[in-house]
């Protein structure tokens, strides 16, 4: 269970990272993406948070998380000042794609019958024979 501390925290980071994150895609010329951050947690400890992302489109995802895991260092510092007078420490950051959007879309798709198995043998995954 999350203390109201740890609630703060990822609060203020939420913020601050949504902000970082989105001024670096406008400086990289990359305005036809969006980046969203869903969710943070920190550890009990206060020493990591991990972030959660969600990305449209998400064709992008996995070259944009590539390159925000290189720039971690610099999103860490970024935030690190942006909050200096409210941490002690700025915990390490972790980052994670958050695939619910994408998940939710599938479920409605299959409410709507659009995904139907019998039309579409190939939207099954193939099973292991043993």
């Amino acid at each position: 269970m999350e203390t109201n501390r740890q609630k703060k925290i990822a609060g203020v980071i939420q913020q601050d990272l949504a902000e970082v994150i989105q001024r670096l895609m406008s400086d990289a010329g990359r305005l036809n993406v969006v980046v969203s951050v869903t969710k943070v947690r920190v550890t009990a400890d206060l020493s990591l948070a991990k972030a959660y992302l969600s990305i449209f489109p998400t064709s992008h995802a996995k070259d944009l998380m590539a390159d925000i895991h290189a720039m971690s260092s610099l999103i860490k510092h970024e935030i690190a000042q942006r909050t200096k007078h409210q941490f002690r420490r700025m915990p390490n950051l972790e980052f994670y794609t958050d695939d619910s959007l994408e998940y939710i879309d599938q479920i409605d798709r299959s409410l709507k019958g659009l995904d139907n198995p019998i039309e579409h043998p190939e939207l099954l995954k193939r099973r292991k024979k043993k």
